[in-house]
């Protein structure tokens, strides 16, 4: 590789003109970014994973042929980090064949406390889970390149054949392409839906932690951890919801997208709607009976999630369950107590912060919530969210016998209604977990179901663009990471609002408006991976959703006011 800091008059065919932190140097046409990234190493706290070129992520094996700019990416970075990740679990998939025999099965099951839980086909043990630990971090000192091949469709779906897997040769079927890119580490390939590193020297950040005979959890610093890899705490109740959900699914034969797609060319899809509609509506009346038992002691019940989990339909459904059972209750939304926009507190950035518990006249609703249940009749605010202000214009009252609904992403927080005795609230945790995996090596992310929710719903409501919604995306992560999960295990009861057939669903109102993102924003990179991701899935019709669906919150056409 050649480099000239200081760029020579005259022009020079075999240079190219590279902008890197706002300095202009000059390299030898075909200097791959791998080249390139040793001279900035020094400057990044982990090790270079990727780079964007003139905004667009590119592997470190890409050469430079033309004049650009270049802006390197370790894994504090998200599209990075999740390239980091995917080397991860490929590093763990290696390892553990390599350890235990190719024949073992591996699946990669969902999030967990800042992880992945991880299960094997074959019982394990906490010793086996540290030669794994020492396994991979000795592929790791070896520095194997992981090398990006490009082959035909049918080669790599005669390869997953003979290898075993055949959800992955499956799922070939759904892709137009007649080439398909897959990567190589030791005697392996696999096809993972992403970019990947090229080496597994960059992948030295993780630890494991054993779980059970059957499962571990693979942990890794995320971007919201400045600190690296936090330690494991394990949410029991989010983990077996995650585990029924996916018994459930399994029962149905439902387990992949390939299961999904199945019903979907076979003409079973409206029937598999009903079945997964009727599931949810009997889980709610289940948590209604639930409320009922209890409804000598317990006045309130508090409903949290994080963003984009349904919690209004869920709260509606909630009520209309209730009253089949002889109940009345009343429902207030901690929205509607926003402080006055002017007031709202600011983030780091001097931009205004609506996930900080602040937000909310936290004291005007501990008021409202006092005198509901003394019995007094009282004034309670809406919020317009148009003039950002709260209007009084509606009375409520509880009788003696009522019970009150509180839905809000703080309602969990344990500053909210201190002074009301824990016995006397039943609170719940609503989460998104979707039942599948894209095949066993790749699940379907529950943020990026939330995500793909709150696009639709944010461009049918508000007219909000992609990028409008992406931009709000990134602090409504953040501050779920600090005001929301940390109190999901405290719930009495959690229930899940994702839907098994929804992605398909999602993926014919969400994908013209992921298409309207051109390739200049910066938000292009997180339309396009979301593109990729929703290629796999055959599109479903909404006409056979019920009105009172949770997915009619997000597409419309639904029974209950939003």
């Amino acid at each position: 590789m050649k480099i000239n800091k200081k760029i020579a008059k005259g022009e020079n065919m075999d240079n190219v003109k590279v902008t890197i932190n706002g300095n202009i140097i000059e390299v030898t046409s075909g200097t791959s970014l791998e080249e390139l990234s040793k001279l900035y190493q020094d400057d990044f706290k982990y090790e270079i994973i990727l780079a964007k070129v003139d905004g667009i992520y590119e592997e470190l094996t890409t050469t430079l042929h033309r004049d650009c700019t270049v802006e390197f990416l370790d894994l504090t970075e998200k599209g990075a980090n999740q390239v980091y990740l995917n080397g991860l679990i490929y590093l763990v998939i290696y390892a553990t064949k390599k350890l235990f025999g190719q024949q073992i099965e591996i699946k990669v099951n969902h999030s967990i406390d800042k992880g992945l839980y991880i299960e094997t086909g074959r019982r394990i043990s906490e010793d086996s889970l540290e030669k794994l630990d020492m396994e991979m971090r000795k592929i790791v000192q070896d520095d194997l390149p992981i090398n990006k091949v490009t082959v035909t469709r049918f080669d790599a779906m005669d390869y997953f054949e003979n290898t075993g897997d055949l959800v992955k040769k499956e799922i070939m079927n759904y892709i137009p392409s007649t080439h398909v890119t897959l990567y190589k580490l030791g005697p392996f390939y696999n096809y993972l839906y992403s970019q990947m590193p090229i080496n597994t020297k960059c992948l030295s950040h993780f630890e494991l932690t054993y779980l059970h005979r059957n499962g571990f959890v693979l942990r890794f610093p995320t971007i919201y951890m400045k600190d690296g890899i936090k330690e494991y705490q394990h949410r029991e109740k989010v983990f077996n919801l995650f585990k029924e959900s996916r018994e459930w699914a399994k029962l149905l034969h439902l387990e992949n997208v390939v299961d999904l797609n199945k019903r979907v060319s076979e003409s079973k899809i409206e029937e598999l709607i009903r079945i997964d509609e009727l599931v949810k509506n009997a889980k709610l009346l289940e948590l209604a009976k639930l409320i009922v038992s209890k409804k000598n002691k317990v006045k309130l019940v508090l409903l949290a999630g994080p963003s984009s989990t349904g919690k209004t339909t869920t709260t509606n459904k909630l009520v209309l369950c209730l009253k089949s059972l002889g109940c009345n209750p009343k429902m207030i939304s901690m929205d509607d107590y926003f402080v006055d926009r002017d007031h709202t507190p600011v983030d780091e950035e001097g931009e205004p912060d609506f996930e900080r518990l602040e937000a909310v006249d936290l004291s005007l609703f501990e008021q409202t919530i006092k005198k509901l249940i003394a019995g007094e009749k009282t004034v309670v605010p809406t919020y317009n969210f148009i003039l950002g202000k709260k209007e009084f214009k509606e009375e409520m009252e509880l009788e003696e016998d009522d019970i009150l609904l509180i839905e809000g992403i703080h309602a969990l927080n344990p500053k909210v209604l201190e002074h009301v005795p824990k016995e006397e609230k039943l609170r719940i945790y609503l989460s998104a977990l979707t039942e599948l995996n894209i095949d066993n090596h790749t699940r379907v992310s529950t943020t990026d179901n939330r995500l793909l929710r709150r696009i639709v719903r944010d461009n049918r409501t508000r007219g909000n663009s992609v990028e409008s919604t992406l931009d709000k995306w990134k602090k409504v992560r953040a501050g779920e990471e600090k005001y929301i999960f940390p109190y999901q295990d405290d719930s009495d009861y959690t229930y899940n609002t994702a839907m098994i057939y929804e992605l398909g669903v999602l993926k014919t109102f969400v994908e013209p408006l992921l298409y309207s993102v051109p390739p200049e924003s910066p938000y292009y990179n997180e339309a396009l991976r979301l593109i990729n991701f929703l290629r796999i899935f055959l599109p479903i019709s909404s006409e056979s959703i019920p009105e009172d669906s949770i997915l009619r919150e997000f597409i419309g056409g639904g029974c209950f006011k939003i």
